[in-house]
């Protein structure tokens, strides 16, 4: 079996695994899920070749495009999001977070 092959039964499986009903093939989790594979696999692709920037640059471009549609499924569905990000193992980093939080928590007054 070749690699292609290989790589297309990987799809399949993971489009079978994330999709909402039984025709499903493009919704937003099968998308995400679709795009966390192909990351992984360049991301092994760039610890071997460190100076294919041609790739690096289409990993950057993914990652983009996974963290738009991440956002805009904790916009629109949130349990979907929660569920999602628990299934494939991702940190949830999109959350907007006050960088201040921490100084101004130190600065008020202590009550006793």
């Amino acid at each position: 079996m070749s690699s292609e092959e290989r790589w297309k039964l990987a799809r399949a499986k993971k489009r079978a695994d994330f999709r909402r009903h039984e025709m499903d093939t493009g919704s937003t989790e099968v998308q995400v899920a679709l795009l966390s594979d192909r990351i992984s696999q360049l991301q092994g692709h760039l610890t071997t070749h460190r100076k294919d920037y041609a790739s690096l640059r289409g990993l950057r471009k993914i990652i983009s495009t996974r963290r738009k549609l991440l956002t805009y499924l904790r916009n629109n569905n949130f349990d979907a999001y929660s569920t999602l990000i628990g299934r494939l193992g991702l940190k949830d980093e999109y959350i907007k977070q006050d960088r201040f939080s921490k100084y101004r928590e130190a600065a008020r007054p202590q009550m006793k």
